[in-house]
């Protein structure tokens, strides 16, 4: 696992110890980037369920400003600290350790809005489409921004969840990748 573009091009990263994180592969994380970017001038996002932190910090390898990692597992938030210390992203970040749902109320409660949200959960634990309910309701996404969902293959997620609709979807074996942005009005 890898930076795999921008200005931490190939810096290795660590993977959480365990079995309970699975990390995005690099062929995967590659593919992702190429639909939304590949490269950003600016930008502030929320990698969700961190893991490794490789998303977020791919994110700011490649142009954005400023990410927010959370990820309730305590050595994954050790994990995303020693990754973004190694690519010199400390001052670009803040990690939380907290579960999903609790964070988006507090970024709620802090008034912010992400040009790119990464939600990653645990297959077993579907629940992108009340989180996504809940980024609309909020509207914690920019004008312009981006959702990235990655989730099982089996799992088909609506195309359109209040004002978000899905703009891409592609399937990498087990793994499903559809990308959300706000509906064209």
């Amino acid at each position: 696992m890898r930076v795999i573009s921008g200005t931490q091009k190939g810096i290795p990263l660590k993977a959480v110890s365990g079995k309970d994180t699975r990390p995005t592969t690099d062929k995967v994380k590659e593919s992702i980037f190429n639909m939304i970017g590949p490269y950003f001038s600016g930008g502030f996002g929320l990698d969700l369920y961190a893991g490794s932190g490789g998303l977020g910090i791919e994110a700011l390898s490649r142009g954005f400003s400023k990410m927010i990692f959370v990820d309730r597992d305590m050595k994954a938030v050790q994990t995303v600290k020693a990754n973004l210390a190694t690519c010199h992203f400390l001052d670009h970040s803040e990690v939380y350790r907290n579960d999903a749902e609790r964070a988006l109320k507090a970024v709620t409660k802090r008034g912010l809005m992400f040009d790119g949200i990464f939600l990653d959960p645990p297959y077993k634990k579907q629940q992108l489409e009340r989180l996504l309910e809940w980024i609309d309701e909020k509207q914690l996404l920019t004008k312009n921004g981006f959702i990235v969902c990655e989730h099982g293959s089996d799992d088909v997620l609506a195309e359109d969840i209040g004002n978000l609709h899905q703009v891409k979807v592609e399937t990498y074996g087990i793994i499903r990748v559809s990308i959300f942005k706000w509906r064209d009005e």
